[in-house]
């Protein structure tokens, strides 16, 4: 009979890593009933490990001194300082030693879990033609335009920002853009009241329906390079610039290759994981677990 050593790291790690991945909190954190449900996914986590870890696959996988200290490494770098490290530390009860042994335990898993992952089939060329053909939508990319913006908004409350005012400072702004676009990015450094002005009013390369439908229908009339007029939002005033315009295309099945290879082969990787997972032995001792 295979005895699976007593769960004290579901205690402190596993939960700690369920409560972060469903709540984003830690243990003491959670109510009642998400306490429960952590711990629950805690326990489930901490059966599957076991049972990968009493495979001859873990058998054969050894966690060098290296690996450990790299994965210990990458969550004390989450910190600002050790203060902070060991603080949080014991606060979720666990030590530096009690750290380093679920990490042990997680990065053996990891291991065979890769390790299976590994014997999946190679995705062949007609398996990626088959997927093209039967998700063209995946594969056709809209019309998009790179566009940047000053924005006034309207505020009663501020002289320079009531109706007419902030009316006046966009008209300015665009009767001065029309004559030097590229000024563009100065005037909304100087004059927007956009976060974007840092980035010189840069919002992006967007397709249709991305901004408020009022920018939206004058920017897709817009010509490469040039400037709107005034333009007014539920929000205030803009003035847009069409930097660039990527025409609408479908995706060649040369060029759409690479990610449905990944796609398929990722997909293919998880399925041989959970197959192998499925097929696994419940240790005997996992009921003394519950």
């Amino acid at each position: 009979m295979t005895v699976i050593e007593k769960p004290i790291q579901l205690e402190t790690y596993n939960l700690l890593r369920a409560a972060l991945a469903l709540f984003k909190k830690s243990p003491d954190e959670l109510a009642e009933a998400e306490l429960q449900q952590a711990q629950t996914q805690a326990l489930n986590e901490f059966r599957i490990e076991s049972r990968v870890l009493n495979t001859p696959e873990a058998a054969a996988v050894i966690i060098t001194d290296q690996e450990l200290q790299q994965a210990y490494q990458e969550i004390r770098d989450r910190y600002d300082d050790d203060a902070a490290f060991f603080s949080d530390m014991e606060k979720n009860r666990l030590n530096k030693a009690g750290l380093q042994a679920a990490l042990h335990r997680q990065c053996k898993v990891n291991t065979v879990l890769e390790l299976i992952a590994s014997r999946a089939p190679d995705v062949s060329d007609v398996d990626i033609g088959i997927y093209y053909h039967l998700h063209p939508d995946q594969f056709n990319r809209p019309e998009r335009r790179e566009v940047s913006h000053i924005y006034i908004s309207i505020n009663p409350d501020y002289p320079e920002n009531t109706y007419e005012a902030a009316l006046t400072r966009a008209q300015e702004l665009a009767e001065k853009l029309h004559k030097k676009p590229h000024k563009f990015a100065d005037l909304a450094l100087k004059h927007s009241e956009c976060p974007t002005a840092l980035q010189g009013g840069v919002l992006g390369t967007v397709p249709r329906g991305t901004l408020y439908p009022e920018l939206d229908a004058v920017l897709f009339n817009l010509k490469p390079g040039e400037v709107s007029d005034v333009v007014k939002s539920e929000i205030g005033f803009h003035v847009l610039m069409c930097k660039s315009i990527q025409k609408a295309e479908t995706l060649s099945l040369a060029k759409a290759t690479p990610k449905i290879r990944q796609l398929m082969k990722e997909r293919a990787r998880r399925t041989c994981q959970r197959a192998w997972l499925a097929g696994l032995a419940t240790p005997e001792s996992e009921e003394s677990t519950s």
